[in-house]
Order: C-alpha cells, then sequence, then structure tokens
C-alpha cells in the first residue's frame, strides 16, 4: 500500500496532466480528422472522427514512450491537418475515388513516418537547438495568439467559419449562454492557479465549465438533448466495429497501390514530415524555455516517425508535438513522459467508453481553457528589450516573428525569425572586432631570458616587429576590417607576427585578405609569421589545413608558422639581434668564473675565494635539475649549456613554460635569497656545465669576505630586479588590453 501510495504522489501530476491534455487533444484530433476525411466525402466524417481519435491514441502511447521529453503531447496536428486536406482535395479533383485517397493519405502518412526516422538517425533534428530565443520567444508568443484568436468565435458561440474580427465587431452573433460558460471556465481556471495548488487548474476550469453549463440548462430543456445542441462537443461517432472495418478494409486495398503511384507520394510526404518534424521540435524548445531542460532532437524525431508509422498503420491520422496540449499539460502538473502515455490511454478510453461524457463537454468551456493556456505562452519577457537601445533590434525580432505568425503561418515564423536572428548575429560579428591587441615585440618577451644588453637592444629594435592577436570570427563579414587593421604596419613593419589563438574560424575571403597581406609584405621581402594555428577549431576545421590549401603556404620564405606566441617572438629576437656575437655555441667551452654576468670585472684574488665556495657539476640533457617544493636554496650559475624552467598555474595546473636560460646567467636565484623552497622545475634542455653556490658556502665567504658577499648580493638583487621590471612591464601590457 505504501509503495502505491508513492507511486501516485510520483505521478499525481502526470496522471491530471494526462488527463486534461486528453481533454484538449482528443476533441482537436477528432476535429482535424473530421476535416480531413470530409474533403474526401461527406460520408466519411464518422470516418474522420475514428482517424482522429486512433491517431491521438497512438501517437500518444508511441511517441512519449520511444521519445525522452517530458511534457511532450503527441497528437493530431493542424499542419498534418492542412496538407492532408489538400492532398485529398487534389485528389478529388483528378476523379480518384474514395476509398483510393483512404488508401493514398494512409501510405503518405506511413512514409512520413519513415522519412522521420530518417531525419533523425541522420542527425538533422538536433539543428534546431540553434534557433536563438527572439525566435523562440516570438514564435511561442504567435502561437498563443492564435490560439486565443481561433477560439474566439467558439467561445462566443458565433456561427462556424465566422473569424475572430468579425465575430468581435458583430455581437448579434453572440450566445451569451456560451459567454457566460467561457467566462466562468476562464475566472476558475486563473483563480485555481493562484489558489488551489491540489486540483489543477486545468481540471478546475473544465469543471466550473460544465457546472455552469447545467445550471444554465436547467432554464433551458434544449440543452438536456445532445443532438443538434450548438453548445456542447456532441457525438464522436465511434464504434468498436468502425475501428475493426477502417483498419482491414486499408490493408485489404494496400496490393492495389502501384509503385509509381507510391513514389509520386515521396514529395508530399518529404513536405509533411519537415513541418511536422519543427512543429514538435518547436514545441520541444519552447518546453524546454519553460522548464529549463533539454530535449534530445534526433531521439524525439525518431520516435515521432514511428509513433507515424503505427499511427498510420491502423487508420489513425499522423501528428507532432502540439503547443496547446503540451502547455495544458505542463500548467496541470505533469512532470514526466508518463503523462503523455497517459493521455493517449484516455483518449482511447475516453473514445470508446466515454464518448458520451465527452460529448456533454461545452464547446465554450474548452475554447476558455485554451484561451488561458494562449494567454499564458505570450513571452512578455522580451519587453525589457524596449528599455535599452542596444536591444531594440533584438525585440524587433520577436515582434517580426508574431507578425507573420498572425499573417502568414507558423512555418513562415520560424523562417523569418531565424533569417532575422542570422542578419542579427553577423552584424554583431560585422560589429564586433578581431584585434584583441597589439604590441611589439620590445614590450614583450620570449621564454629565452636575454641578457641585458640584449634585452636594451630588443626594446630599443623591438617596434619595427608588429604582433596582431586576433580574436572571434574571422570570415566574409569581418574581412575588409581585418586588412584594414593589418594595412597600417605593412609598409612599415620588419616582421609581422599573427597569434590567432583566439580565432574561433575562419572562411576563404578571410584567407583571402592574409594572402593580400602577404603578397605585400613577400614585395619587401619580410615574413608574415602566424602562430597558435590549432590543429582543431570548435567547428571541428583543421585551420593549419585550411590556411595552407587556401593559400598561405610554408614551404616559401614568406610564410612561417610556429607553435607559439612566445616561439614567434624568440624567431624575431634571434634576427633583431643578428649582429651580435652569440654565445649559445653548444661547441664553445664552459665558462670560468671570472666570464659569469655575476662576476665580471672581479679582481682576480676574489675570484680565487669565490671559486673554492662553488662546487662543478653537470647534467645531461632532459635531467632536472631542482623541482618545485625542493628545500635546495643553491644558486646555478650556467657555464655551458640551456636550463628551461617550468611553472604551473594553480593547484595541480599543467606545467607551463616561463624562460629558458643560458650560458652565462643562472637559475635558483629567488630561493638563494628567500630560503623558501622551490616554486618551478629546472630541467637540462642540452648537457649543462655548472657553478653551484650552497648557501651554507655562501655564508662561509660572507665571514671573511663581507665585501664580495655584499657585491655578490647586490648584482644578484639588480639582476632579479630587472627581470621583474620587465616582467611588470609585460603584465601591464596584458592588462590594459
Amino acid at each position: 500500500m505504501r509503495e502505491l501510495s508513492g507511486a501516485w504522489v510520483r505521478h499525481s501530476g502526470d496522471v491530471w496532466g494526462g488527463f486534461a491534455a486528453m481533454l484538449v487533444a482528443l476533441p482537436a484530433s477528432v476535429a482535424f480528422g473530421v476535416t480531413v476525411y470530409g474533403a474526401v466525402g461527406p460520408d466519411y466524417a464518422p470516418f474522420g472522427a475514428l482517424a482522429g481519435a486512433l491517431g491521438a491514441m497512438a501517437l500518444g502511447l508511441i511517441a512519449p514512450t520511444l521519445g525522452g521529453t517530458d511534457r511532450l503531447i503527441t497528437a493530431p496536428c493542424a499542419p498534418a491537418a492542412a496538407v492532408l486536406t489538400a492532398f485529398a482535395i487534389e485528389l478529388a479533383h483528378e476523379g480518384v475515388s474514395p476509398p483510393s485517397i483512404v488508401l493514398m493519405m494512409t501510405v503518405l502518412g506511413i512514409l512520413t513516418g519513415i522519412v522521420q526516422v530518417l531525419i533523425g538517425f541522420l542527425g538533422i533534428g538536433r539543428l534546431i537547438k540553434y534557433v536563438p530565443y527572439p525566435v523562440v520567444s516570438g514564435y511561442m508568443s504567435g502561437v498563443g495568439l492564435i490560439i486565443i484568436g481561433s477560439q474566439i468565435p467558439r467561445f462566443a458561440g458565433a456561427p462556424a467559419g465566422t473569424g475572430w474580427f468579425h465575430t468581435l465587431t458583430t455581437p448579434q452573433h453572440w450566445d451569451w449562454r456560451g459567454l457566460v460558460i467561457g467566462a466562468v471556465t476562464v475566472a476558475a481556471t486563473f483563480a485555481s492557479s493562484r489558489a488551489v495548488t491540489r486540483i489543477p487548474a486545468t481540471i478546475a476550469g473544465i469543471a466550473a465549465g460544465l457546472l455552469t453549463y447545467v445550471v444554465i440548462a436547467f432554464t433551458d430543456p434544449s440543452l438536456l438533448q445532445l443532438e443538434g445542441n450548438p453548445l456542447v462537443i456532441g457525438p464522436l461517432g465511434t464504434t468498436g466495429k468502425g475501428y475493426m472495418a477502417l483498419i482491414t478494409d486499408r490493408w485489404n486495398e494496400i496490393g492495389e497501390l502501384r509503385i509509381a503511384q507510391i513514389g509520386a507520394l515521396v514529395g508530399s510526404a518529404l513536405t509533411l514530415a519537415a513541418l511536422l518534424s519543427i512543429d514538435t521540435l518547436k514545441t520541444c524548445v519552447v518546453l524546454d524555455q519553460m522548464t529549463r531542460t533539454q530535449h534530445d532532437s534526433d531521439r524525439e524525431v525518431v520516435a515521432q516517425g514511428v509513433a507515424n508509422i503505427a499511427s498510420s498503420a491502423i487508420g489513425g491520422m499522423p501528428g507532432a508535438g502540439t503547443m496547446a496540449a503540451s502547455m495544458v499539460n505542463l500548467t496541470s502538473g505533469a512532470q514526466t513522459r508518463i503523462s503523455g502515455m497517459v493521455e493517449g490511454v484516455l483518449c482511447v478510453l475516453a473514445a470508446l467508453l466515454l464518448g458520451l461524457f465527452v460529448a456533454w463537454i461545452p464547446i465554450a468551456t474548452l475554447s476558455g481553457v485554451l484561451i488561458v493556456v494562449g494567454i499564458r505562452m505570450i513571452d512578455t519577457d522580451p519587453l525589457r528589450f524596449l528599455e535599452s537601445r542596444s536591444t531594440v533590434v533584438d525585440f524587433s525580432v520577436v515582434l517580426a516573428v508574431v507578425g507573420v505568425a498572425l499573417t502568414v503561418g507558423l512555418m513562415a515564423a520560424s523562417a523569418a525569425g531565424v533569417v532575422l536572428a542570422i542578419m542579427l548575429f553577423l552584424r554583431e560579428q560585422v560589429g564586433g572586432t578581431v584585434l584583441r591587441r597589439k604590441s611589439f615585440v620590445g614590450e614583450r618577451s620570449s621564454t629565452w631570458y636575454r641578457p641585458e644588453n640584449e634585452m636594451r637592444i630588443l626594446e630599443a629594435r623591438g617596434h619595427t616587429a608588429v604582433i596582431f592577436e586576433l580574436q572571434g570570427s574571422l570570415f566574409f563579414g569581418t574581412a575588409q576590417q581585418l586588412y584594414r587593421t593589418l594595412e597600417p604596419e605593412l609598409s612599415t613593419t620588419r616582421y609581422l607576427i599573427l597569434d590567432l589563438l583566439r580565432v574561433q574560424s575562419a572562411d576563404l575571403t578571410a584567407v583571402h585578405a592574409l594572402c593580400l597581406a602577404r603578397d605585400v609584405l613577400a614585395e619587401r621581402q619580410v615574413p608574415l609569421l602566424l602562430c597558435n594555428v590549432r590543429e582543431r577549431l570548435p567547428n571541428g576545421r583543421d585551420l593549419r589545413e585550411f590556411l595552407e590549401l587556401a593559400g598561405l603556404k610554408s614551404d616559401d620564405r614568406s610564410v612561417y608558422y610556429l607553435p607559439t606566441l612566445e616561439a614567434a617572438i624568440e624567431w624575431v629576437e634571434e634576427r633583431l639581434l643578428g649582429d651580435i656575437p652569440r654565445a649559445q655555441d653548444a661547441d664553445l667551452p664552459p665558462l670560468e668564473l671570472g666570464e659569469i654576468e655575476l662576476f665580471k670585472g672581479a679582481k682576480p684574488d676574489t675570484l680565487v675565494d669565490l671559486e673554492a665556495c662553488v662546487d662543478k657539476q653537470s647534467w645531461k640533457a632532459g635531467e632536472t635539475i631542482f623541482s618545485r617544493g625542493d628545500p635546495s636554496n643553491s644558486l646555478f650559475l650556467i657555464r655551458k649549456g640551456e636550463v628551461k624552467v617550468m611553472g604551473c598555474v594553480g593547484r595541480g595546473g599543467s606545467p607551463k613554460h616561463i624562460a629558458t636560460y643560458g650560458r652565462g646567467d643562472f637559475v635558483g636565484g629567488l630561493g638563494f635569497l628567500d630560503h623558501r623552497p622551490r616554486s618551478n622545475d629546472a630541467i637540462a634542455v642540452r648537457d649543462c656545465d655548472m657553478y653551484v653556490l650552497t648557501p651554507e658556502k655562501f655564508d662561509e665567504l660572507a665571514e671573511g669576505h663581507k665585501r664580495i658577499a655584499f657585491v655578490l648580493v647586490t648584482k644578484l638583487a639588480r639582476m632579479l630586479a630587472i627581470r621583474l621590471r620587465h616582467t611588470n612591464d609585460e603584465l601591464t601590457l596584458l592588462q590594459d588590453h
């Protein structure tokens, strides 16, 4: 008992939601079916009622079972009714017999389902996830207004075929009884949603409408009769015998169709499949917006396709995820897709067993419920877009989608919204800047640490080498801006570096602009350096491969590809310092103590005392000199070779190349001065010979040679200060952009 009680508590909302959705979906399905089959012939209207009920049953059971979208109600819908009605009218005009028309509609429904299954398996359905919010908002509001407009004539009791505007302007067509019933339904639905939480608002509204009808019926005995009663739904015309005959008759005639006839249906099947898939996925997107969930588009389209195949196979109408029934389901407390299955079961039960009860539901009551649903579907949040000039254009997209939905149709509204959203996106991309930062090599540094004299030369010559850090999308909309950004430097710079680390995409037009820049530079024999060219962009494209195929080849001296910006700066630095004798030759002998930068100019006797305090050690390439966290505080003076320093950003971060020191430099200076554990790793890049001075040996030296110790610490602090000053300048440059 406890398990049953717990299950009821968990799924009571699904039961109530499924019941409320059935009360909306079943009458609408029956109406759609009658509309479609009425075009075949007057005698086929009862079969239309059967087809609508069968469609609501099959779609309601199968689609939520295979799909994964919670609260989605699948039933025969307006797009399906419109296409099938036009299809039936065309065949009737061609003189096709009514049984053949019914049979071909069955095959059309099956083909439509097959196409939807293929759409899902091919992954096309997931494209609907990229529909922008203004389009979804406008579509939702447009559907809400259409629902309200379609229900106004029924709400007022106007004659069939009367439009909403004509209904509002001709009060003589109003039926006060329907207006009272509808008004009570609307009031009860709104009041219940605010005051009563245990009973779904839709159920409360329907109950209030039924009660009002009963009260009015006591004053008018004609309302106690079902036949010819304009205020209620009326008989559904469904019997068990009709179901079986409908199914068996169609399948007995299936062999009469020729391959050519089936092939002629493919075009209509493609159209109908596209409409139903879009209608379903738009409803899913709206549900996602309202429930903060995420549906699986491909899975849902496959589920809808299988459901349409099954529905058509048993004589039902095809359909899609319907907005109105899904909103009723949601607002009535549904939580999972079980509510859709409940709706499917209740549809067949209502059609077979409760047809008389459903027949007595007032039309104005259903209209009132749908009007409330339509009001709640109108998204008022975009009105805030009017508060700022920067978002007025976004509001215009919402307004345009609503306008097209009301004047042309929902499918055209979706297309118009997507086109407008694309235009807005292009406007934002074109209006943004592709340049993140412009700097010069003299303001930046590579990972190779330079001696003081070389750093001064680079600062003086560095303005001849410019660095452009690009960002965003390089495409036809930003190609002209890209070239204008580069153009002022093309005639003066000696080296041009483009950092593509933050580039998200590129097209041929933008690459053509880079090719033009390359050609202008090549006339002066100036190279174009491209760095951080990723092999995989967010869109999956290999940027290096694309650039080379588009013309930026690396097989000549006009274009160079370098892995990082630091590597590109180092490449330029080597050439800016090309006329300075280099000291990084691996064939040179190890430096003596007096040749080390720290001790240049020291007296010979001082060097003798110093050499007695240092040890000579060697490391092979790849060996670790010290590691992060080591307590060692020794100072390492590089006599020969190269040392790479690696650091980590934060805890657990991946190692990052900070600097490289060569012949005559030193590493470990901070630990030597502050006696704290190492903060970085030092690794020998090439075989290294070093002088190693420990703090203990330095203390012994300082006791007898205080001046020597003072000079050593002073020079060490000065060189560390130069490094720190350069680092601060570079950090300031980065923060200013």
